[in-house]
Protein backbone atom coordinates (compact mmCIF):
# COMPACT_ATOMS: atom_id res chain seq x y z
CA UNK A 1 0.00 0.00 0.00
CA UNK A 2 0.94 3.67 -0.88
CA UNK A 3 0.37 4.46 2.95
CA UNK A 4 3.21 2.23 4.02
CA UNK A 5 5.86 4.11 1.92
CA UNK A 6 4.32 7.47 2.98
CA UNK A 7 4.41 6.93 6.59
CA UNK A 8 8.28 6.18 7.36
CA UNK A 9 10.15 9.00 9.08
CA UNK A 10 13.22 10.25 9.23
CA UNK A 11 15.27 12.38 11.21
CA UNK A 12 16.62 15.60 9.79
CA UNK A 13 18.86 18.81 11.15
CA UNK A 14 20.34 17.40 13.52
CA UNK A 15 22.66 18.93 15.95
CA UNK A 16 24.85 18.17 19.16
CA UNK A 17 24.06 19.68 22.05
CA UNK A 18 27.14 21.63 23.55
CA UNK A 19 28.84 20.58 26.17
CA UNK A 20 26.81 16.79 25.86
CA UNK A 21 27.34 14.20 23.99
CA UNK A 22 23.63 14.26 22.82
CA UNK A 23 21.76 14.74 19.47
CA UNK A 24 18.41 16.38 18.95
CA UNK A 25 16.48 16.68 15.71
CA UNK A 26 13.40 17.81 13.89
CA UNK A 27 11.42 14.77 12.44
CA UNK A 28 7.49 14.36 11.79
CA UNK A 29 6.84 11.36 13.93
CA UNK A 30 3.69 12.88 15.67
CA UNK A 31 2.45 14.11 12.44
CA UNK A 32 4.13 17.86 12.29
CA UNK A 33 7.83 18.82 12.83
CA UNK A 34 8.81 18.75 16.01
CA UNK A 35 11.81 18.53 18.34
CA UNK A 36 13.14 15.30 19.58
CA UNK A 37 16.42 13.81 20.89
CA UNK A 38 17.90 10.53 20.86
CA UNK A 39 18.49 8.65 23.85
CA UNK A 40 19.57 4.61 24.94
CA UNK A 41 15.94 4.15 24.98
CA UNK A 42 14.85 5.85 21.68
CA UNK A 43 13.64 9.07 20.07
CA UNK A 44 12.00 11.26 23.04
CA UNK A 45 9.94 14.63 21.90
CA UNK A 46 10.92 17.36 23.37
CA UNK A 47 8.75 19.85 21.99
CA UNK A 48 4.56 19.39 20.87
CA UNK A 49 3.92 22.89 19.60
CA UNK A 50 0.51 23.59 17.53
CA UNK A 51 2.45 23.86 14.26
CA UNK A 52 5.70 22.99 12.66
CA UNK A 53 9.49 23.47 13.92
CA UNK A 54 11.12 25.11 10.67
CA UNK A 55 14.32 25.73 12.61
CA UNK A 56 16.45 25.25 16.39
CA UNK A 57 19.67 26.11 17.64
CA UNK A 58 20.94 25.52 21.29
CA UNK A 59 22.56 27.86 23.01
CA UNK A 60 26.75 27.72 24.01
CA UNK A 61 26.22 26.10 27.23
CA UNK A 62 23.44 23.63 25.87
CA UNK A 63 20.72 24.46 28.49
CA UNK A 64 18.23 26.50 26.83
CA UNK A 65 17.01 26.54 22.87
CA UNK A 66 15.80 28.67 20.52
CA UNK A 67 13.03 27.26 18.21
CA UNK A 68 10.96 29.04 15.18
CA UNK A 69 7.73 27.71 14.17
CA UNK A 70 5.67 29.03 11.68
CA UNK A 71 1.39 29.25 11.38
CA UNK A 72 0.27 26.61 8.70
CA UNK A 73 3.02 26.51 6.37
CA UNK A 74 3.32 30.72 5.94
CA UNK A 75 7.21 30.38 6.44
CA UNK A 76 6.81 33.58 8.60
CA UNK A 77 7.84 31.99 11.22
CA UNK A 78 8.05 33.69 15.41
CA UNK A 79 10.90 32.93 17.84
CA UNK A 80 10.47 31.07 21.25
CA UNK A 81 12.90 30.42 23.88
CA UNK A 82 12.82 26.94 25.46
CA UNK A 83 14.06 25.74 28.79
CA UNK A 84 16.23 22.72 29.82
CA UNK A 85 13.13 20.77 29.90
CA UNK A 86 11.84 21.62 26.57
CA UNK A 87 9.12 24.57 27.96
CA UNK A 88 8.46 27.47 26.14
CA UNK A 89 9.10 29.82 28.79
CA UNK A 90 8.84 33.46 26.28
CA UNK A 91 8.02 34.26 22.89
CA UNK A 92 10.51 36.34 21.74
CA UNK A 93 9.28 37.87 18.24
CA UNK A 94 5.53 38.38 18.25
CA UNK A 95 4.67 39.92 14.89
CA UNK A 96 2.85 36.99 13.14
CA UNK A 97 2.89 39.29 9.72
CA UNK A 98 6.85 39.31 8.79
CA UNK A 99 9.42 36.93 9.07
CA UNK A 100 12.42 35.96 10.87
CA UNK A 101 15.46 34.37 10.41
CA UNK A 102 17.17 33.12 13.36
CA UNK A 103 21.18 33.62 13.08
CA UNK A 104 22.45 32.14 16.49
CA UNK A 105 23.69 32.98 20.52
CA UNK A 106 26.10 35.50 21.61
CA UNK A 107 29.64 33.40 22.66
CA UNK A 108 28.15 34.32 26.40
CA UNK A 109 24.38 32.82 25.52
CA UNK A 110 22.94 35.98 26.42
CA UNK A 111 21.66 37.67 23.32
CA UNK A 112 20.65 36.60 20.04
CA UNK A 113 20.75 37.84 16.38
CA UNK A 114 17.76 37.75 13.86
CA UNK A 115 16.35 39.61 11.09
CA UNK A 116 13.05 40.30 9.87
CA UNK A 117 10.87 42.25 7.18
CA UNK A 118 9.39 44.34 9.78
CA UNK A 119 10.32 47.94 8.80
CA UNK A 120 8.87 47.18 4.93
CA UNK A 121 8.11 43.84 2.81
CA UNK A 122 11.13 44.23 0.72
CA UNK A 123 13.37 45.22 3.34
CA UNK A 124 15.06 42.91 5.83
CA UNK A 125 16.93 44.44 9.15
CA UNK A 126 19.00 43.33 11.78
CA UNK A 127 18.09 42.73 15.34
CA UNK A 128 19.73 41.68 18.95
CA UNK A 129 17.62 40.69 21.60
CA UNK A 130 18.64 40.58 25.09
CA UNK A 131 17.04 36.73 26.02
CA UNK A 132 16.43 37.48 29.51
CA UNK A 133 14.96 40.58 29.38
CA UNK A 134 13.15 40.01 25.65
CA UNK A 135 14.49 43.86 24.73
CA UNK A 136 14.86 44.14 20.81
CA UNK A 137 17.74 46.52 19.45
CA UNK A 138 17.65 47.66 15.55
CA UNK A 139 21.30 47.28 14.65
CA UNK A 140 21.08 47.54 11.11
CA UNK A 141 18.88 48.27 8.61
CA UNK A 142 18.57 46.66 4.76
CA UNK A 143 17.35 47.24 1.72
CA UNK A 144 17.10 44.10 0.99
CA UNK A 145 17.10 40.24 1.67
CA UNK A 146 19.96 39.47 4.40
CA UNK A 147 20.60 36.99 7.13
CA UNK A 148 22.47 36.98 9.89
CA UNK A 149 24.82 34.27 10.17
CA UNK A 150 26.83 34.21 13.06
CA UNK A 151 28.42 35.90 16.03
CA UNK A 152 32.37 36.78 16.25
CA UNK A 153 34.71 35.36 19.08
CA UNK A 154 34.19 38.88 20.75
CA UNK A 155 30.46 38.85 20.87
CA UNK A 156 31.05 42.27 19.51
CA UNK A 157 30.30 41.65 15.73
CA UNK A 158 27.93 39.71 13.73
CA UNK A 159 28.68 38.06 10.27
CA UNK A 160 25.77 38.21 7.76
CA UNK A 161 24.65 37.36 4.43
CA UNK A 162 23.18 39.77 1.54
CA UNK A 163 21.24 37.49 -1.34
CA UNK A 164 22.36 39.68 -4.31
CA UNK A 165 20.98 37.13 -7.41
CA UNK A 166 19.43 33.98 -7.37
CA UNK A 167 22.18 32.62 -6.61
CA UNK A 168 25.31 34.96 -5.48
CA UNK A 169 25.61 36.45 -2.38
CA UNK A 170 28.13 38.60 -0.11
CA UNK A 171 29.48 38.38 3.53
CA UNK A 172 29.27 41.67 5.82
CA UNK A 173 30.68 42.68 9.44
CA UNK A 174 28.98 45.00 11.57
CA UNK A 175 29.78 46.36 14.94
CA UNK A 176 26.79 46.00 16.79
CA UNK A 177 28.06 48.69 18.90
CA UNK A 178 28.61 51.27 16.08
CA UNK A 179 26.10 49.51 13.62
CA UNK A 180 28.34 50.55 10.92
CA UNK A 181 28.69 47.04 8.86
CA UNK A 182 31.88 46.64 5.99
CA UNK A 183 31.40 44.12 3.30
CA UNK A 184 33.90 41.22 3.55
CA UNK A 185 36.96 42.19 1.26
CA UNK A 186 36.84 38.77 -0.09
CA UNK A 187 33.09 39.88 -1.79
CA UNK A 188 34.19 41.72 -5.01
CA UNK A 189 33.26 39.64 -7.60
CA UNK A 190 30.06 37.68 -7.84
CA UNK A 191 29.83 34.55 -6.35
CA UNK A 192 28.68 32.34 -3.68
CA UNK A 193 29.89 31.98 0.13
CA UNK A 194 29.08 29.41 2.24
CA UNK A 195 29.46 27.36 5.29
CA UNK A 196 31.57 29.93 6.64
CA UNK A 197 33.54 28.07 10.18
CA UNK A 198 35.39 30.98 11.75
CA UNK A 199 38.46 30.47 13.93
CA UNK A 200 39.16 31.20 17.68
CA UNK A 201 41.53 34.28 17.02
CA UNK A 202 38.47 35.73 15.54
CA UNK A 203 40.96 37.31 12.62
CA UNK A 204 39.20 34.59 9.67
CA UNK A 205 38.08 30.90 8.82
CA UNK A 206 37.20 28.93 6.26
CA UNK A 207 34.41 28.73 3.71
CA UNK A 208 32.75 27.18 0.55
CA UNK A 209 32.98 29.90 -2.52
CA UNK A 210 32.90 29.45 -6.71
CA UNK A 211 34.67 33.30 -6.59
CA UNK A 212 37.89 31.73 -8.68
CA UNK A 213 36.47 28.44 -9.94
CA UNK A 214 33.64 26.84 -11.74
CA UNK A 215 32.57 25.18 -8.58
CA UNK A 216 32.94 25.35 -4.88
CA UNK A 217 36.24 24.57 -3.35
CA UNK A 218 37.46 24.87 0.16
CA UNK A 219 39.00 28.50 0.88
CA UNK A 220 41.05 29.98 3.84
CA UNK A 221 39.95 33.96 4.30
CA UNK A 222 40.74 36.97 7.17
CA UNK A 223 38.41 39.52 7.29
CA UNK A 224 40.62 41.89 6.42
CA UNK A 225 42.27 40.82 3.21
CA UNK A 226 40.39 40.07 -0.63
CA UNK A 227 42.78 37.17 -0.86
CA UNK A 228 41.64 33.43 -0.84
CA UNK A 229 43.90 30.78 0.12
CA UNK A 230 42.93 27.68 -1.56
CA UNK A 231 42.46 24.70 0.35
CA UNK A 232 40.80 21.95 -1.57
CA UNK A 233 39.09 21.70 -5.28
CA UNK A 234 37.69 19.36 -6.69
CA UNK A 235 37.14 19.67 -10.21
CA UNK A 236 33.61 19.49 -11.79
CA UNK A 237 32.10 18.90 -8.13
CA UNK A 238 30.73 21.15 -5.39
CA UNK A 239 32.47 20.73 -1.63
CA UNK A 240 29.23 22.15 0.14
CA UNK A 241 29.80 21.77 3.91
CA UNK A 242 32.53 22.19 6.04
CA UNK A 243 33.27 21.35 9.70
CA UNK A 244 36.04 22.77 11.98
CA UNK A 245 37.32 20.19 14.69
CA UNK A 246 37.94 22.33 18.18
CA UNK A 247 41.57 22.03 17.76
CA UNK A 248 41.42 23.41 14.24
CA UNK A 249 43.30 21.32 13.55
CA UNK A 250 40.94 19.19 10.80
CA UNK A 251 38.18 19.95 8.46
CA UNK A 252 35.59 17.45 7.44
CA UNK A 253 33.80 18.23 4.31
CA UNK A 254 31.33 16.78 2.19
CA UNK A 255 31.61 17.04 -1.65
CA UNK A 256 28.61 16.43 -3.82
CA UNK A 257 28.94 14.05 -6.21
CA UNK A 258 26.02 14.47 -9.05
CA UNK A 259 23.69 14.08 -6.28
CA UNK A 260 25.55 11.68 -4.19
CA UNK A 261 27.44 12.44 -0.84
CA UNK A 262 31.18 11.96 -0.38
CA UNK A 263 32.94 12.38 2.90
CA UNK A 264 37.10 13.84 3.40
CA UNK A 265 39.19 15.16 5.57
CA UNK A 266 41.70 17.82 5.79
CA UNK A 267 44.48 17.88 7.97
CA UNK A 268 45.58 21.31 9.01
CA UNK A 269 49.43 21.49 9.50
CA UNK A 270 49.95 19.08 7.22
CA UNK A 271 47.87 20.95 4.39
CA UNK A 272 46.58 17.59 2.41
CA UNK A 273 43.21 15.90 2.50
CA UNK A 274 41.95 12.64 2.20
CA UNK A 275 38.30 10.76 1.00
CA UNK A 276 37.23 8.41 3.52
CA UNK A 277 36.42 4.91 2.05
CA UNK A 278 33.13 3.28 2.56
CA UNK A 279 31.07 6.18 2.75
CA UNK A 280 27.42 4.99 2.85
CA UNK A 281 25.53 5.40 -0.43
CA UNK A 282 23.21 8.50 -0.13
CA UNK A 283 23.31 12.39 1.31
CA UNK A 284 25.29 13.60 4.46
CA UNK A 285 23.87 16.36 6.20
CA UNK A 286 24.48 18.41 9.47
CA UNK A 287 27.78 17.46 9.32
CA UNK A 288 29.08 17.75 12.98
CA UNK A 289 32.41 16.98 15.29
CA UNK A 290 31.25 14.92 18.49
CA UNK A 291 34.95 15.53 19.38
CA UNK A 292 38.36 15.58 17.68
CA UNK A 293 38.47 11.84 17.22
CA UNK A 294 34.66 11.27 16.03
CA UNK A 295 31.78 12.99 13.13
CA UNK A 296 28.07 12.84 13.11
CA UNK A 297 25.29 13.58 10.76
CA UNK A 298 22.08 12.36 9.17
CA UNK A 299 22.02 10.41 5.96
CA UNK A 300 19.81 9.90 3.39
CA UNK A 301 19.23 7.79 0.62
CA UNK A 302 16.89 6.13 -1.59
CA UNK A 303 16.25 3.20 0.75
CA UNK A 304 17.06 5.57 4.16
CA UNK A 305 14.76 7.85 4.70
CA UNK A 306 17.08 9.50 7.24
CA UNK A 307 19.34 8.75 10.48
CA UNK A 308 21.94 9.92 12.35
CA UNK A 309 25.39 8.43 11.67
CA UNK A 310 28.77 8.67 12.96
CA UNK A 311 32.07 8.12 11.52
CA UNK A 312 35.35 7.35 14.24
CA UNK A 313 38.21 8.26 12.57
CA UNK A 314 41.27 6.11 14.30
CA UNK A 315 38.50 2.83 14.13
CA UNK A 316 37.93 4.76 10.07
CA UNK A 317 34.36 3.19 10.98
CA UNK A 318 30.85 4.14 10.70
CA UNK A 319 28.13 3.50 13.08
CA UNK A 320 24.47 4.15 12.30
CA UNK A 321 22.78 5.54 15.66
CA UNK A 322 19.65 6.16 15.21
CA UNK A 323 16.60 3.44 13.26
CA UNK A 324 13.56 6.27 12.89
CA UNK A 325 13.83 5.64 8.98
CA UNK A 326 13.37 1.61 9.32
CA UNK A 327 10.57 -0.39 8.15
CA UNK A 328 10.48 -3.66 8.04
CA UNK A 329 6.67 -3.22 6.15
CA UNK A 330 8.68 -1.68 2.79
CA UNK A 331 12.56 -2.50 3.32
CA UNK A 332 12.82 -5.56 1.35
CA UNK A 333 10.89 -3.69 -1.41
CA UNK A 334 13.43 -0.24 -1.97
CA UNK A 335 15.27 0.48 -5.46
CA UNK A 336 18.58 1.48 -5.37
CA UNK A 337 18.41 4.08 -8.60
CA UNK A 338 20.79 4.10 -11.46
CA UNK A 339 22.47 7.25 -12.34
CA UNK A 340 22.18 7.38 -16.31
CA UNK A 341 22.52 10.53 -18.46
CA UNK A 342 21.15 11.51 -22.01
CA UNK A 343 22.15 13.55 -24.90
CA UNK A 344 19.88 16.45 -25.26
CA UNK A 345 18.53 18.62 -28.62
CA UNK A 346 22.39 20.87 -28.33
CA UNK A 347 24.60 18.20 -27.06
CA UNK A 348 24.69 18.43 -23.58
CA UNK A 349 24.95 15.59 -21.20
CA UNK A 350 21.84 16.08 -18.64
CA UNK A 351 22.18 13.44 -15.91
CA UNK A 352 18.85 11.45 -14.31
CA UNK A 353 18.32 8.96 -11.48
CA UNK A 354 16.87 6.03 -12.88
CA UNK A 355 14.45 4.14 -10.87
CA UNK A 356 12.98 0.37 -12.14
CA UNK A 357 11.94 -3.18 -10.53
CA UNK A 358 12.23 -5.90 -12.45
CA UNK A 359 12.84 -7.05 -16.34
CA UNK A 360 9.31 -6.07 -17.60
CA UNK A 361 9.20 -4.73 -21.19
CA UNK A 362 6.89 -1.60 -22.01
CA UNK A 363 7.07 0.04 -18.90
CA UNK A 364 4.92 3.03 -18.06
CA UNK A 365 6.85 6.04 -17.11
CA UNK A 366 6.86 9.29 -14.69
CA UNK A 367 9.22 11.82 -14.76
CA UNK A 368 9.91 13.89 -11.53
CA UNK A 369 11.17 17.50 -12.28
CA UNK A 370 12.72 19.50 -9.49
CA UNK A 371 12.14 22.53 -7.94
CA UNK A 372 14.07 25.35 -7.66
CA UNK A 373 15.01 26.27 -10.44
CA UNK A 374 18.74 25.97 -8.64
CA UNK A 375 18.06 22.75 -7.02
CA UNK A 376 19.26 18.91 -7.35
CA UNK A 377 17.34 16.14 -7.38
CA UNK A 378 19.67 13.30 -5.13
CA UNK A 379 20.20 10.45 -3.82
CA UNK A 380 17.74 10.47 -1.25
CA UNK A 381 14.33 8.57 -0.23
CA UNK A 382 11.04 9.80 -2.15
CA UNK A 383 8.15 7.46 -0.77
CA UNK A 384 5.81 8.17 -4.22
CA UNK A 385 9.13 7.14 -6.70
CA UNK A 386 9.13 3.84 -4.55
CA UNK A 387 5.72 2.90 -4.86
CA UNK A 388 5.54 3.46 -7.95
CA UNK A 389 8.60 1.17 -8.82
CA UNK A 390 6.88 -1.26 -6.56
CA UNK A 391 3.96 -1.19 -9.11
CA UNK A 392 6.15 -1.50 -12.58
CA UNK A 393 6.90 2.01 -13.54
CA UNK A 394 10.08 3.62 -14.07
CA UNK A 395 10.62 6.72 -12.34
CA UNK A 396 13.37 9.12 -13.98
CA UNK A 397 14.07 12.07 -12.00
CA UNK A 398 16.50 14.63 -13.83
CA UNK A 399 18.87 17.42 -13.19
CA UNK A 400 18.03 19.36 -16.21
CA UNK A 401 20.11 22.68 -17.58
CA UNK A 402 19.64 25.09 -14.66
CA UNK A 403 20.43 22.50 -11.76
CA UNK A 404 23.07 23.30 -8.88
CA UNK A 405 25.85 20.66 -8.06
CA UNK A 406 27.36 20.73 -11.46
CA UNK A 407 28.65 24.15 -11.85
CA UNK A 408 28.22 28.19 -12.34
CA UNK A 409 28.50 27.28 -16.11
CA UNK A 410 25.32 24.31 -16.01
CA UNK A 411 23.37 26.28 -13.46
CA UNK A 412 23.14 29.39 -15.79
CA UNK A 413 22.32 27.32 -18.84
CA UNK A 414 18.52 28.50 -18.53
CA UNK A 415 18.63 31.93 -17.31
CA UNK A 416 15.97 34.40 -18.69
CA UNK A 417 15.56 34.03 -22.27
CA UNK A 418 16.85 30.77 -22.19
CA UNK A 419 14.64 29.38 -20.18
CA UNK A 420 12.97 27.24 -22.51
CA UNK A 421 15.76 24.89 -23.06
CA UNK A 422 15.81 23.60 -20.04
CA UNK A 423 11.89 22.40 -20.86
CA UNK A 424 13.40 21.15 -24.31
CA UNK A 425 16.02 18.96 -22.05
CA UNK A 426 12.55 16.96 -20.82
CA UNK A 427 11.60 16.54 -24.10
CA UNK A 428 15.11 14.96 -25.55
CA UNK A 429 14.53 12.79 -22.69
CA UNK A 430 10.79 11.65 -23.21
CA UNK A 431 11.93 10.78 -26.37
CA UNK A 432 15.04 9.28 -25.34
CA UNK A 433 13.22 7.08 -22.83
CA UNK A 434 10.56 6.13 -25.58
CA UNK A 435 13.63 4.60 -27.49
CA UNK A 436 14.51 2.14 -25.24
CA UNK A 437 13.18 -1.68 -25.11
CA UNK A 438 11.61 -1.36 -21.05
CA UNK A 439 10.15 1.89 -21.97
CA UNK A 440 6.44 2.20 -22.90
CA UNK A 441 6.26 5.60 -24.92
CA UNK A 442 2.74 5.92 -24.98
CA UNK A 443 2.51 6.47 -21.39
CA UNK A 444 4.96 9.05 -20.05
CA UNK A 445 3.89 11.03 -17.18
CA UNK A 446 5.30 14.30 -15.91
CA UNK A 447 5.12 15.48 -12.02
CA UNK A 448 6.57 18.49 -10.52
CA UNK A 449 6.64 20.73 -7.68
CA UNK A 450 7.13 24.69 -7.09
CA UNK A 451 9.68 25.36 -10.33
CA UNK A 452 9.39 21.97 -11.33
CA UNK A 453 5.27 22.56 -11.48
CA UNK A 454 6.06 25.09 -14.25
CA UNK A 455 8.09 22.78 -16.07
CA UNK A 456 5.58 20.52 -16.51
CA UNK A 457 2.75 22.56 -17.53
CA UNK A 458 5.52 24.05 -19.97
CA UNK A 459 6.07 20.55 -20.86
CA UNK A 460 2.53 19.96 -21.61
CA UNK A 461 1.38 22.85 -23.36
CA UNK A 462 5.07 23.58 -25.74
CA UNK A 463 5.29 19.41 -26.31
CA UNK A 464 1.87 18.10 -25.86
CA UNK A 465 2.03 15.14 -27.61
CA UNK A 466 4.46 13.75 -25.64
CA UNK A 467 2.89 12.99 -22.43
CA UNK A 468 0.07 10.78 -21.12
CA UNK A 469 -0.99 12.69 -17.95
CA UNK A 470 1.01 15.56 -15.56
CA UNK A 471 0.98 16.63 -12.17
CA UNK A 472 1.19 20.09 -10.86
CA UNK A 473 2.21 21.02 -6.86
CA UNK A 474 2.17 25.09 -6.12
CA UNK A 475 3.51 25.37 -9.98
CA UNK A 476 4.10 28.61 -11.79
CA UNK A 477 1.52 29.46 -14.86
CA UNK A 478 2.88 32.77 -15.99
CA UNK A 479 5.71 34.40 -14.72
CA UNK A 480 4.53 38.02 -15.18
CA UNK A 481 1.26 37.01 -12.37
CA UNK A 482 4.14 35.16 -10.06
CA UNK A 483 6.22 38.54 -9.96
CA UNK A 484 3.62 40.59 -9.62
CA UNK A 485 2.22 38.72 -7.08
CA UNK A 486 5.10 36.96 -4.97
CA UNK A 487 6.55 38.93 -1.94
CA UNK A 488 8.71 42.09 -2.68
CA UNK A 489 12.06 40.85 -1.62
CA UNK A 490 11.62 37.56 -3.42
CA UNK A 491 10.74 39.29 -6.89
CA UNK A 492 13.86 41.18 -7.04
CA UNK A 493 16.31 37.91 -6.72
CA UNK A 494 13.66 36.08 -8.92
CA UNK A 495 13.92 38.61 -11.69
CA UNK A 496 18.41 37.64 -12.13
CA UNK A 497 17.04 33.81 -12.96
CA UNK A 498 13.55 34.65 -14.28
CA UNK A 499 13.78 37.71 -16.12
CA UNK A 500 12.12 41.28 -15.19
CA UNK A 501 8.43 42.87 -15.61
CA UNK A 502 9.98 45.86 -17.42
CA UNK A 503 12.10 44.07 -20.06
CA UNK A 504 10.81 40.77 -20.10
CA UNK A 505 6.94 40.81 -20.00
CA UNK A 506 7.04 39.59 -23.63
CA UNK A 507 8.66 36.54 -23.37
CA UNK A 508 6.68 36.15 -20.36
CA UNK A 509 3.62 36.03 -22.24
CA UNK A 510 5.16 34.13 -25.32
CA UNK A 511 5.96 31.39 -23.16
CA UNK A 512 3.27 31.43 -20.16
CA UNK A 513 1.24 27.94 -19.59
CA UNK A 514 -1.56 30.21 -18.96
CA UNK A 515 -1.39 31.36 -22.10
CA UNK A 516 -1.35 28.14 -24.42
CA UNK A 517 -3.41 25.83 -21.63
CA UNK A 518 -5.36 25.06 -24.41
CA UNK A 519 -3.13 22.90 -25.99
CA UNK A 520 -3.14 20.36 -22.98
CA UNK A 521 -4.71 17.24 -24.27
CA UNK A 522 -4.13 14.77 -21.22
CA UNK A 523 -5.77 14.94 -17.74
CA UNK A 524 -3.79 17.37 -15.30
CA UNK A 525 -3.54 16.67 -11.47
CA UNK A 526 -3.22 20.53 -9.61
CA UNK A 527 -2.04 20.85 -5.77
CA UNK A 528 -1.88 24.44 -3.87
CA UNK A 529 -1.53 25.59 -0.30
CA UNK A 530 -4.03 28.59 0.45
CA UNK A 531 -0.55 29.81 2.47
CA UNK A 532 1.74 30.01 0.16
CA UNK A 533 3.77 32.84 0.38
CA UNK A 534 6.16 32.34 -2.72
CA UNK A 535 4.21 30.78 -5.43
CA UNK A 536 0.63 32.38 -4.57
CA UNK A 537 -2.37 30.17 -4.97
CA UNK A 538 -3.75 32.55 -7.39
CA UNK A 539 -1.48 30.70 -9.78
CA UNK A 540 -2.94 27.93 -9.39
CA UNK A 541 -6.66 29.25 -9.52
CA UNK A 542 -6.43 31.33 -12.71
CA UNK A 543 -4.93 28.18 -14.85
CA UNK A 544 -7.84 25.35 -13.37
CA UNK A 545 -10.52 28.23 -13.52
CA UNK A 546 -9.20 29.00 -17.93
CA UNK A 547 -9.11 24.75 -18.11
CA UNK A 548 -12.14 23.98 -16.84
CA UNK A 549 -14.17 26.69 -18.75
CA UNK A 550 -12.87 24.72 -22.10
CA UNK A 551 -13.99 21.17 -20.25
CA UNK A 552 -10.50 20.04 -20.00
CA UNK A 553 -9.23 17.06 -17.50
CA UNK A 554 -8.08 19.16 -14.64
CA UNK A 555 -8.36 18.49 -11.09
CA UNK A 556 -7.47 21.25 -8.40
CA UNK A 557 -6.70 20.16 -4.51
CA UNK A 558 -6.30 23.35 -1.94
CA UNK A 559 -4.62 22.48 1.71
CA UNK A 560 -5.97 25.12 3.31
CA UNK A 561 -3.47 25.07 6.05
CA UNK A 562 -0.34 24.83 4.06
CA UNK A 563 1.78 26.31 2.09
CA UNK A 564 4.29 26.46 -0.09
CA UNK A 565 5.70 22.73 1.37
CA UNK A 566 2.98 20.19 2.03
CA UNK A 567 4.34 19.42 5.81
CA UNK A 568 1.57 18.20 7.96
CA UNK A 569 1.51 13.98 7.36
CA UNK A 570 -2.26 13.70 6.64
CA UNK A 571 -1.94 16.40 3.96
CA UNK A 572 1.45 14.05 3.50
CA UNK A 573 -0.30 11.62 3.20
CA UNK A 574 -3.68 12.86 1.03
CA UNK A 575 -1.79 14.25 -1.60
CA UNK A 576 0.78 11.72 -2.50
CA UNK A 577 -1.81 8.76 -2.27
CA UNK A 578 -3.52 10.79 -5.03
CA UNK A 579 -0.71 11.76 -7.25
CA UNK A 580 -0.34 7.64 -6.98
CA UNK A 581 -3.62 6.60 -7.70
CA UNK A 582 -3.86 9.49 -10.90
CA UNK A 583 -0.86 7.79 -12.56
CA UNK A 584 -2.06 4.04 -11.93
CA UNK A 585 -5.05 4.89 -13.41
CA UNK A 586 -3.82 7.35 -16.25
CA UNK A 587 -0.87 5.11 -17.08
CA UNK A 588 -0.60 1.83 -16.24
CA UNK A 589 -3.68 1.03 -18.74
CA UNK A 590 -0.53 1.17 -21.21
CA UNK A 591 1.43 -1.56 -18.65
CA UNK A 592 1.96 -4.47 -20.59
CA UNK A 593 2.43 -8.09 -18.80
CA UNK A 594 6.36 -9.15 -17.92
CA UNK A 595 7.94 -11.40 -20.25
Amino acid sequence: MILDYLQVQSAYQMKVVPGQKKWTFLSKISGSAQLWSWEESGPVQITSLPDRVVEYDHSPCGTKTIVGMDCKGDERQQLYLLNGRGEVVASLTSSPDHFHYFGGWSPNGEKIVWSSNRRHPRCFDLFVQDVASGVIEEVFAYDGRCVPIGWLPDGKQIVFSVQETNIDNALYLLDVQTKKASRLPICSVPARFQSLKMTADGNGGYLVTDRAEDTMGLYRFTFDSPELERIVHIPGWDIEEIVLSKDEQQIAFTTNEGGISSLSLYSVPERTYEKVEGTPFGVIQSLAWLSDEQLTFTLKSPTMPGDIWTYTLAAKAYEQITTIGRSEVIEQTLVTPELKTFRSFDGLEVPYFFYSKGQARNKPVVIHVHGGPESQIRAEYHPVFQYLANQGFIVVAPNVRGSMGYGRTYVQLDDKRKRMDSVADLAWLAKDLSNQEEVNGHAIGIMGRSYGGFMVLAALTHYPDLWAAGVDIVGISHFRTFLENTGEWRRKLREAEYGSLAEDSEFFEEIAPLNHSARINVPLLVFHGRNDTRVPVSEAEQLVADMKERGQLVDLHIFEDEGHMTEKLENHITMNHKISEFFLHHLANSHSEEE
